[in-house]
């Protein structure tokens, strides 16, 4: 099984994978993957920046399977299968999301979101009140723009260059492409270094065979067109946000690591307090992936919410 050096066959595959027309001209596509039941209550997982699809914990696949609910993992554009396009707003976002969700025939849900997830996972829960019962945020980046933002961290960095950014972001993106392909072969060890690099958190969880595995396949499949797309996460990160915080409805529970040195706890800290409904859950001696760690907890956490919500 590969239980050294993390393979494929350590974690379970999606149960389907396919591409949604979007767009007022249907010329655009967003590709998913679903895992679980065919049937069940639907969670969107919303990977991070960078990111794809697959980017879901092999005991969130698990929990999936044994509990009976469907997770959706979605790639933003230019991500994997999904056609290129930069979004303006949010709004544009959970547009498309609408839609993906109308097309599986999915009603009613929950969402989460890991990093640079966590503002697309609040603007659904804004701009889809009646549909989005519960929303999680897995150590989500902070408005930096705007009455709600907060200075400092990585994204607070990337603002500050979000006009080079911008001015550079295909180039780059081509650049970082052909870097990837090259190191394709050497993809397992640079993970391994990346660990070993890493805070003690996330140092662990890149050790764990099922969690090595995962992040190969995403970087693979998600990397494998153009890697300009976390550029076009990191612009519109940087734009004042097309909502407020404190206008967020449903209930949101935000998980953190205590030893995050991508987007520090008091980012998510700042947004816990603007949120009407959230909850904020410390994760001690933890770094930025460290909500992938707690899979089980978190699915089982808002499908509580979503049974106490009314419905």
């Amino acid at each position: 099984m590969g239980s050294k050096s993390g393979s494929f066959s350590d974690i379970h595959s999606a149960r389907v994978e396919g591409t949604i027309a979007v767009g007022l001209r249907r010329d655009r596509r967003l590709s998913f993957s679903e895992f679980g039941a065919p049937t069940g209550r639907a969670v969107f997982w919303l990977h991070g920046t960078p990111g794809a699809r697959r980017q879901i914990p092999n005991e969130a696949r698990e929990f999936a399977l044994r509990e009976g609910i469907r997770i959706v993992g979605l790639d933003r554009p230019g991500i994997g299968s999904s056609t290129p396009h930069v979004y303006g707003s949010f709004r544009e976002f959970t547009s498309d999301l609408e839609i993906v969700a109308d097309c599986l025939g999915i009603g009613e849900m929950a969402v989460v979101g890991l990093s640079g997830g966590g503002p697309y996972t609040l603007a659904a829960a804004d701009h889809m009140p009646d549909r989005v019962k519960a929303a999680g945020v897995l150590g989500g980046v902070a408005p930096t723009r705007g009455p709600d933002a907060i200075a400092g961290g990585l994204a607070g960095l990337g603002a500050r260059f979000a006009p080079l950014v911008s001015a550079g972001r295909v180039p780059i993106g081509i650049g970082l492409t052909a870097t990837v392909r090259m190191v394709k072969p050497f993809a397992s060890p640079i993970i391994d270094m990346y660990g070993l690099l890493s805070p003690a958190g996330d140092r662990n969880l890149l050790a764990r065979p099922e969690f090595k595995a995962m992040f190969l396949d995403d970087l693979l499949n998600g990397s494998r067109k153009q890697f300009s797309a976390p550029f076009s996460d990191i612009m519109l990160f940087s734009k004042e946000w097309d909502f407020r915080l404190g206008e967020v409805r449903p209930s949101v529970t935000w998980w953190h690591g205590d030893a995050d040195h991508i987007v520090p706890l008091s980012h998510g800290k700042h947004c816990v307090a603007l949120l009407p409904h959230a909850t904020m859950r410390v994760l001690e001696g933890e770094s930025h992936l460290g909500g992938l760690g707690v899979a089980e907890e978190i699915l089982a956490t808002l499908l509580n919410i979503w049974d106490h919500s009314g419905s």
